[in-house]
């Protein structure tokens, strides 16, 4: 195990691209920390120069204390898992697991020792003496993982390890993995497109786009209180809805309606300088059916026609058409293009809310709603910054 640390860690290729811009950030011992962001946002670049797969740039790279921007990646301690579980197919799994260590010179005693271990740990031991084509996605990844668990590094790096699994094999291979990072105490980076993964399973998450970190922290603290518009339109399942909105007599005017600012925001907003034409984001789950909500101390109601009604169980998602058309940024222009909702045709844009599911809203139907204001945020559409992050100053 080692603590890890990046200083200004740069990645630029010789026609003069940047991939990764300063970089910073320190990964303590036995910290299960998550990159995650869209394509081409350089998360992968940044797990191949802490693996010594791509040449640093510029900064320095520290491994338990050691710099290593000159080593190879056999002098760094660390074991990768990839995207492609890259098992030998003439081999067992006994023989995949222990093939690093045979290459090693390790004696067959302690390969065997170590491989039953791991086997063990990742409830493999009755798949020892068979081959990867007679084995599921799950086993499989399970076994590239014990490949890496056998080797006793001081660092695990993953690189979006379950992209090739199926929905629900996925969220089953999560849970392992967050329990096998725990039992094992391993210094861990986890590389994922999916924010939901992100969301389960580090102890902290760093949010990239374009090369350059958005924002580090706690998976709830990230929820809560994101720091622009692309890690608020990022996180969070289903995402965050925008809406284009003016600051006017001390309320935030909407095409869905006035939304008051309390004396905090408002303060907030004065002293940040805010622009009068500023984007609201509100969460799915900050509206609710207006019949089951108490209406004292209630948030502000409005109407709107159910398009699409979504029952999923727990919850009920309720999509409707916002006339005020969507808000304009070049952060959600970028999370449209990378969700693919950029290519859907759609001429309008559709808010959508998470509700209790005793709602009797039905498509097609009127439905009156509640928002709860106080957990609406605020955005600077200049530069995409948070005006009302929780921890801002209101004075």
């Amino acid at each position: 195990m080692a603590e890890i640390v990046l200083d200004g860690i740069t990645k630029r290729y010789p026609d003069g691209a940047l991939a990764v811009h300063h970089f910073d950030l320190t990964i303590a011992d036995g910290e299960f920390v998550i990159l995650v962001g869209p394509s081409g946002c350089g998360k992968s670049t940044t797990l191949n120069m802490i693996a010594g797969l791509e040449e640093i740039t510029e900064g320095t790279l520290r491994i338990g204390g050691q710099v290593v921007n000159d080593r190879a990646p056999k002098d760094r301690d660390i074991a990768m898992v990839f995207q492609s579980y890259a098992l030998y197919p003439h081999m067992t799994v006994r023989e995949n697991m222990g093939f690093a260590l045979r290459l090693a010179k390790v004696d067959k005693a302690t390969i065997a020792a170590k491989v039953e271990e791991a086997a063990g740990i990742l409830d493999l031991t009755q798949h020892l003496e068979r081959r990867p084509a007679n084995l599921s996605g799950g086993q499989r990844q399970r076994v590239a993982m014990g490949r890496a668990i056998v080797r006793d590094p001081k660092v695990f790096l993953m690189d979006e390890p379950l992209s090739n699994l199926d929905a629900k094999l996925r969220v089953q291979m999560r849970t392992q993995i967050a329990a096998l990072q725990r039992r094992l105490g391993t210094t861990t980076v986890y590389v994922t497109h999916d924010q939901v993964e992100a969301m389960t399973l580090g102890d902290r998450v760093v949010v990239m786009r374009a090369g350059v970190v958005q924002q580090v922290g706690e998976p709830q603290h990230l929820y809560d209180a994101p720091a622009n518009l692309f890690v608020a339109g990022f996180i969070g399942s289903p995402g965050m809805n925008f809406l284009a909105a003016t600051v006017e007599q001390g309320a935030l005017r909407t095409s869905l309606g006035d939304l008051p600012l309390d004396d905090r925001t408002r303060r907030v907003l004065e002293r940040a300088d805010a622009p009068r034409d500023v984007i609201v984001g509100i969460r799915p789950e900050d509206f609710e059916d207006a019949d089951l909500v108490d209406d004292h101390g209630a948030g502000p109601l409005f109407t709107v026609t159910v398009d699409v009604r979504e029952s999923v169980g727990s919850d009920v998602f309720v999509h409707f058409a916002e006339t005020g058309g969507p808000a304009r940024a070049e952060e959600l222009a970028e999370l449209a293009a990378d969700s693919g909702r950029a290519d859907t045709g759609m001429s309008e844009h559709h808010v959508v809310a998470r509700l209790n599911p005793a709602t009797r809203a039905a498509e097609g139907a009127r439905l009156d709603l509640r928002i709860d204001a106080s957990r609406m945020h605020v955005f600077d559409p200049r530069n995409g910054v948070n005006l009302t992050r929780p921890d801002q100053p209101a004075t």
